[in-house]
């Protein structure tokens, strides 16, 4: 993978007349683990099993370089396989609009089965797509479609693989697949409602294939701490890691998902200037911080935090969310700082997704006029949420599957004994 990753940085480099063509392996805009481990996966694929003369394909990573940092589970596999972050293809690398102009673009769409409407001027490019998403896309006989609602992309990349070149499977390859898969299907757990027949075959037979593979329990719990990892992260990091953003009339209000307790996270250093900062720089008047961590039995817990330079912003955006409906059930909470109203959430079930409503209601009582939301396919100034991230609402919303409360104290208990 090394090698076939160092001939795309030097065709990247080296094409600077522009004529080289590409065949580009795109993951969608959120550039979850899925989606990377799947356009790297597919690449390679081609590059291995396709004539020279066709063209070159290119794993392209949907983001800025800088932003990567911010997909910490995807850092921690690439560590763990021993790739080269700096060897990736990312989004500004090239540009993909020029490339379709003059003719020298394919598309394989992986993990998305539709370009977001940002990128549609590049649908003449599509030749193929892989996807487990709800389809979406209308047929054409000129674009082949595989989409199948498994549990993880990887799971039909890993099909394509093991039918159709199976020889190229190694040790660093059948790593990033399995860790996607195991990761993606909330380790193979039925009662977490994400994994199918499809997904625990082909898991099984990577295992199989390759027995030094990381024990799944072990990697499932390495890659979800990794997912949740924040302490690497500056507080304006943190802040772009899961956010969104609602607009109207003269007020933009942010939505940011921390992942600590408010506790801890009230207790950064310069954090009144970094909030005021991150709002200015932005154009924020309102930053809503919704905290998400775990107690001892392994639950989920929510605080949230209601920032503003505007004393009149603050108050009627707490109230609203005091008041709103479903509740989310608020009791204050000591704030060490005069802009920052903080609050215990007794609605551990209501994640950002039920905020959102909350947050748009009030901004619609306040102006004549429908609410903008931003953060999804409209905004590229920050990557979008990520699945599984306990933040819109998904199977890890109620916590860890029961029956892996008890596997991941073990793990715990071995850390510290270690």
């Amino acid at each position: 993978m090394e090698s076939f990753l160092t001939s795309c940085q030097d065709l990247l480099k080296g094409n600077g007349d522009g004529s080289q063509r590409f065949h580009v392996v795109l993951g969608n805009e959120a550039c979850d683990l899925d989606s990377m481990v799947s356009a790297l996966a597919y690449a390679f694929f081609l590059f291995k099993t396709q004539p020279s003369d066709k063209p070159f394909p290119l794993p392209m990573l949907n983001l800025v370089q800088s932003d990567l940092v911010l997909r910490s589970d995807s850092m921690f596999l690439l560590r763990q396989c021993g790739l080269d972050p700096d060897l990736l293809p990312f989004r500004e690398q090239l540009d993909l609009r020029r490339l379709h102009r003059l003719g020298l673009l394919q598309l394989t769409l992986v993990d998305h089965n539709v370009l977001p409407s940002s990128d549609s001027d590049l649908e003449g490019a599509v030749v193929e797509v892989i996807d487990h998403h709800l389809l979406e896309r209308d047929p054409s006989p000129s674009c082949p479609v595989t989409v199948e609602t498994v549990g993880s992309c990887a799971t039909l990349v890993t099909e394509r693989i093991i039918q159709k070149a199976a020889d190229i499977l190694d040790q660093q390859l059948a790593l990033l697949l399995y860790g996607t898969i195991v990761l993606d299907c909330v380790n193979m757990a039925p009662e977490a409602g994400k994994v199918t027949p499809k997904d625990s075959q082909k898991a099984a037979l990577l295992e199989a294939r390759f027995p030094s593979l990381p024990p799944r329990g072990a990697l499932f719990q390495s890659l979800q701490n990794a997912k949740f990892d924040v302490s690497g992260l500056s507080t304006r990091q943190m802040l772009r890691k899961d956010m969104k953003a609602v607009a109207e009339g003269d007020l933009n209000l942010a939505i940011s998902v921390i992942y600590m307790t408010l506790e801890e996270f009230l207790q950064r250093a310069d954090l009144d200037q970094d909030l005021s900062s991150f709002c200015h720089k932005h154009g924020y008047d309102v930053l809503i911080a919704m905290t998400i961590a775990f107690n001892n039995q392994q639950q989920p817990f929510r605080q949230l935090a209601v920032y503003s330079h505007s004393a009149l912003y603050r108050e009627e955006v707490s109230q609203a969310l005091e008041d709103g409906r479903p509740s989310l059930s608020l009791r204050p909470m000591s704030s060490p700082y005069p802009r920052v109203n903080a609050y215990h959430q007794g609605n551990a079930l209501a994640s950002r997704k039920k905020l959102l409503p909350i947050v748009k209601d009030f901004l619609r009582g306040r102006e004549v006029g429908g609410a903008c939301l931003q953060g999804d396919e409209e905004d590229t100034q920050f990557p979008p949420t990520p699945m599984n991230s306990l933040v819109e609402g998904c199977p890890l919303d109620a916590g860890l599957p029961l029956a892996m409360n008890a596997l991941q104290e073990k793990f715990s208990k071995m850390a510290d004994t270690r």
